[in-house]
């Protein structure tokens, strides 16, 4: 996928890429794991490596046709995204989008989003994304137009976005 946001690239994630996407994995989940466990730090790293090996092997094996991305500013990583161009004409599906904290509030993550938004809104194409209730990107995902269309346990909602909104 080939963005026009000024300084920032997509690029195909590489094997040598595990340990970055591991500290991208853990930034969403440290503030978790501080306030709601008793853990020390490393209870907490292995954690998080269980928790990184199982959802990075899901998204292997479950999004066969999606493309896995490092987000680069000036060729530094700052992120990831994982999106599913499901069918040519049906919908787009952000897997995941997470940029890591000292990146955040930067306007990449909004710049990112507008830019794919604004492509499948060229193709009438509708996005979806799987949020957490407590995130705080959902901020940003109302802001975007994207609406609540059904929830898992009260904590998992899906969002979607169209260009009929």
């Amino acid at each position: 996928m080939n963005l026009e946001i000024k300084n920032i690239s997509l690029r195909d994630i590489r094997e040598s890429d595990k340990t970055l996407l591991r500290e991208i994995y853990g930034s969403t989940r440290q503030e978790e794991l501080d306030k709601g466990t008793n853990w020390n730090d490393e209870q907490k790293r292995l954690f998080i490596d269980q928790q990184f090996s199982v959802q990075h092997e899901y998204y292997q094996k479950n999004f066969l046709d999606a493309k896995f991305y490092i987000i680069e500013n000036e060729k530094v990583p700052v992120g990831r995204l994982y999106i599913d161009f499901i069918s040519e004409n049906e919908s787009v599906k952000v897997i995941d989008i997470t940029i890591l904290p000292e990146w955040r509030n930067k306007n990449i993550g909004s710049s990112i989003l507008n830019e794919i938004l604004k492509k499948a809104g060229s193709n009438n194409l509708k996005v979806s994304i799987h949020v957490e209730a407590f995130n705080p990107a959902m901020n940003l995902y109302k802001r975007l137009g994207f609406k609540k269309i059904s929830e898992t346990n009260g904590f998992y909602h899906l969002m979607e976005w169209n260009s009929n909104n």
